[in-house]
């Protein structure tokens, strides 16, 4: 395991087959802490349903979908929710920093150190051959961790979001890696990850 806890903010990160940078805090013209608050207060959290080999199970996360379409994922349809002035101003900071668009977020909330997110690829046709992903963490640090999907020679990396934080990942990357959030041992408190993206309907 590789731990990139280190990486300069807004570096290439060095995996072969991907194209991901970090950057280590991005200014949201407000404190950290108090924006987790908003967000987690402000917020419509529902806890949907996968489908994982034909059965459905709840996902062990809250979550929350915002934008201009639908998102269909793991049997799942998520219809949009209207943009809040808060995510607004947030899409517009991680816009500028990152020189990239989006017009849709889906916003989940961990609630402690036993919710998480399965390995998994982002490549559902409506993200488009190289979907271009953008998480912002908020609240405590969680491992995040990526699996190459092809290559049992290449070690799994780990990297250390802590509030603030920002990963773009785009190019290659999700047809190359699959990524997760595990459960942790340790009890820890609540994290809340936006994911930036576009959708392109059918």
């Amino acid at each position: 395991m590789i731990d990139l806890f280190d990486t300069d903010a807004g570096e290439q990160l060095p995996l072969i087959d991907a194209d991901i940078r970090l950057w280590r805090h991005i200014n949201l013209n407000m404190d950290d802490q108090q924006l987790f608050q908003l967000l987690e207060k402000e917020t419509p959290w529902a806890e949907e349903d996968v489908v994982i080999f034909g059965k459905a199970y709840k996902q062990p996360r809250l979550i929350a979908w915002y934008g201009e379409h639908a998102y269909s994922y793991s049997g799942s349809q998520l219809q949009p929710k209207p943009w809040t002035e808060t995510l607004l101003m947030i899409k517009k900071m991680v816009e500028e920093r990152t020189g990239k668009t989006f017009n849709s977020v889906l916003v989940n909330y961990y609630r402690n150190n036993r919710d998480s997110m399965g390995f998994h690829s982002d490549d559902e046709e409506e993200l488009g051959p190289q979907p271009v992903i953008v998480s912002l963490s908020l609240g405590v640090i969680r491992r995040f961790v990526l699996k190459h999907r092809f290559r049992k020679d290449v070690a799994d990396v780990q990297i250390l979001l802590e509030s603030g934080r920002l990963l773009l990942m785009q190019g290659d990357t999700q047809a190359n890696w699959k990524h997760g959030v595990p459960k942790e041992t340790k009890p820890s408190g609540p994290r809340i990850n936006l994911t930036f993206r576009n959708i392109f309907p059918k």
